[in-house]
């Protein structure tokens, strides 16, 4: 069977490629096209590569490409900083176990429950793991069942939360899954990724269309307006910080502005 990191692989390639003019490159457009987007020999001629060997890396055939390759095909498909990073990190071999539900030190629970704004702690799945009492009250995750408490379920199949962002939710809902992308990505074909890509397939409409678009985006700090049902319109700076003790757990913290 094919590595899935590879499928996601190649499947990257083909969907910027899908997405790129011929005049983007500065190539001409040609005879009549049966398909959007650059062809793959043209692909492969802007990399300086062979197309067998371009061929074999979107079909995520079990080939290695080097840094110099992948450097070169994110150069030919005008890959922006982010998804250079997403190809380069699927482009490395795997080395890790099955996925594990992450467990949050006492040290850093007890930092964020000492927190007056909205603090949580979230894992690789962007499970919720901890949070503290403000978090609680804007959130309500105490409130979910352990299997719901998952900021990606909690946006995208949760009504409440889609009511509460009002006009503004497909666009914090598309952006978060883009960035959900370039984790899952590495853990493809792990079943606790699987089992989560199933439930939101299987509940958001929007979420199928937006995955099979393919995008990635990285992390960034930003702003959200939500509208609460006891606290009325709240807006918010929203930031997240790595944790020195375990990198896979992620500090989010929201200021109210």
């Amino acid at each position: 069977m094919a590595d899935p990191r590879r499928v996601e692989f190649g499947d990257f390639l083909r969907s910027r490629r899908e997405k790129l003019s011929p005049k983007a490159v500065g190539l001409p457009a040609g005879r009549r096209r049966r398909t959007a987007g650059l062809r793959r020999e043209e692909v492969a001629q802007l990399a300086g590569i062979g197309v067998d060997w371009y061929i074999r890396l979107e079909q995520g055939r079990t080939v290695s490409p080097s840094v110099t390759t992948v450097d070169a095909l994110a150069r030919a498909l005008r890959l922006s900083k982010a998804e250079h990073a997403h190809l380069k990190a699927l482009a490395r071999e795997p080395a890790r176990s099955p996925f594990t539900r992450e467990i949050v030190p006492p040290p850093i629970r007890r930092m964020i429950e000492s927190l007056h704004q909205p603090a949580y702690i979230t894992g690789r799945r962007w499970d919720v793991l901890a949070w503290n009492d403000a978090a609680e009250e804007v959130f309500g995750f105490g409130r979910l069942p352990e299997q719901d408490r998952n900021t990606l379920l909690l946006m995208l199949t949760n009504k409440q939360t889609r009511k509460s962002y009002g006009a503004g939710w497909t666009d914090v809902a598309k952006a978060m899954v883009a960035m959900f992308r370039a984790n899952h990505d590495v853990w493809a074909g792990d079943p606790a990724f699987t089992e989560l890509l199933t439930r939101l397939r299987e509940s958001s409409p929007e979420f199928v269309e937006w995955w099979e678009a393919h995008d990635v985006r990285s992390t960034i700090s930003g702003r959200k307006t939500m509208n609460h049902p006891t606290k009325g319109v709240l807006h918010f700076e929203h930031t997240s910080f790595q944790a020195n003790d375990d990198p896979a757990l992620k500090l989010v913290i929201y200021t109210p502005v």
